[in-house]
């Protein structure tokens, strides 16, 4: 569990003690201090629960992955590197439909000899 969730479930908590969002937010403050959620946030969640929701997980994001770099992409980069050592980024990146930036990343970081 995430320190976001532990913050979330004591934010439930508090709204099920019918604590007000302010008295909650001060709580929130006090146990959590400087890696306390915002303001806005600790409100808006407090809202969700307000509006009947029960989990304290967070809502899928839908839409591109933040990080292309997986293990098929590495493999992918290392056999087409194998077939044709002079292939450049940008023919990598068109070839393998991976962006540049990460066949950079694993190109300089993944196969590297120990």
């Amino acid at each position: 569990m995430t320190e976001r969730e532990d913050q979330r479930i004591c934010i439930k908590f508090y709204f099920n003690l019918e604590k007000t969002a302010k008295e909650t937010m001060e709580m929130i403050r006090k146990a959590f201090g400087t890696d306390s959620m915002s303001k806005s946030n600790i409100y808006e969640w407090y809202n969700r629960f307000k509006s009947g929701r029960e989990t304290v997980a967070s809502d899928l994001r839908s839409g591109r992955p933040s990080s292309t770099n997986s293990p098929d992409n590495v493999e992918k980069v290392r056999e087409a590197i194998a077939q044709d050592s002079w292939l450049t980024m940008r023919e990598l990146e068109k070839q393998l439909n991976i962006p540049k930036t990460v066949v950079a990343e694993i190109l300089t970081e993944k196969t590297r000899a120990p």
